[in-house]
């Protein structure tokens, strides 16, 4: 992973549905769920990066992507700060999985209930998704953790 100490991280994450649940990644090793996606390299559109990191993690086919926000989030992990920027879009994928190609993540479709009741970070993004379920609006969100 490349070091991002003082610079912003720029994201991509993406929400996708299947019959009512929403998919995200549970990280094995820091114990947290978050939402499938991640940076975006240099050069490279917000889309591009997109179906790029969910090649990767998930191989799956996106059939249309549609922006639906942004959510800014600035917090410490192990005593470095961070600063990023998570470009949000809604995922139209076929055929759908939740096995990740990546040993340190696993994939889970939440239903409402859990989604509603289990932390994803950026918290922030969680609260706009659930707003955004439903009345469908383009979202802004900052948060600052005080970890």
């Amino acid at each position: 992973m490349e070091n991002y100490k003082n610079q912003f991280e720029l994201c991509v994450r993406g929400i996708i549905k299947q019959r009512g649940k929403i998919l995200v990644c549970w990280h094995k090793e820091k114990k947290y769920y978050f939402f499938p996606g991640g940076h975006i390299d240099f050069g490279e559109t917000a889309e591009k990066a997109l179906l790029r990191e969910l090649k990767e993690e998930l191989d799956i086919v996106v059939r249309k992507l549609s922006f639906i926000g942004i959510v800014e989030n600035i917090y410490k992990e192990r005593g470095e700060k961070h600063h990023e920027i998570n470009l949000v879009f809604n995922v139209l994928a076929d055929k759908l999985k939740d096995k990740s190609l990546e040993d340190h993540i696993d994939f889970v479709f939440l239903n409402k209930k859990d989604f509603l009741k289990e932390k994803v970070l950026p918290i922030a993004l969680q609260k706009n998704i659930i707003k955004w379920l439903k009345n469908k609006k383009v979202f802004w969100a900052s948060q600052i953790s005080k970890n």
